[in-house]
């Protein structure tokens, strides 16, 4: 396993949308080991392989039911060629983060509730529903995978330490 540089705005690559993963290989289970190494050792909650300038529909993602506690069992997603297939009517409001913009915080609109169908790293069709702040994870992983970044849908935009008293990332 490796840890992979992330690219930053202005990069091109984050702008662009990423090509299907077709090969379900050694490789792609490699590059999902160095993804998942990237992401804790930046500390992230989620990647997208755009953001290691690798124009594939792939993300990670890990997630911890209660953030709060350090023994929180967590969940870690790997998946291929991800689409949301439901998002609910239901927003929600939160600030988000991205390893690819750093210094910067935002307020964005995310549906409470979402499913995401993909693949597995040997190709298989997985399904996941998530809602809450995971649903969140996923939408903007998603995001990477189309060119798109948490500050074009932002309604606010801070520096982290301008952020509105009791609000965290």
């Amino acid at each position: 396993m490796a840890i992979r540089e992330i690219i930053k705005l202005p990069h091109k690559t984050l702008r662009r949308k990423a090509h299907k993963v077709e090969k379900f290989d050694a490789d792609l289970r490699k590059l999902i080991k160095d993804m998942v190494e990237t992401m804790r050792d930046e500390p992230g909650v989620g990647l997208a392989a755009p953001q290691i300038n690798i124009s594939q529909r792939l993300i990670v993602v890990e997630y911890a039911e209660d953030d709060n506690d350090p023994d929180s069992p967590t969940k870690l997603f790997a998946v291929a060629n991800p689409e949301l297939t439901y998002m609910s009517d239901e927003k929600v409001a939160g600030i988000e983060g991205c390893l690819s913009v750093p210094n910067l915080v935002g307020e964005v609109e995310r549906s409470q509730s979402v499913v995401v169908k993909g693949q597995n790293k040997y190709g298989k069709d997985i399904t996941i529903e998530a809602s809450g702040w995971l649903a969140r994870i996923f939408q903007h992983e998603i995001d990477h995978l189309n060119g798109v970044l948490f500050v074009d849908l932002a309604t606010k935009l801070y520096q982290p330490e301008e952020m509105p008293e009791g609000e965290s990332v």
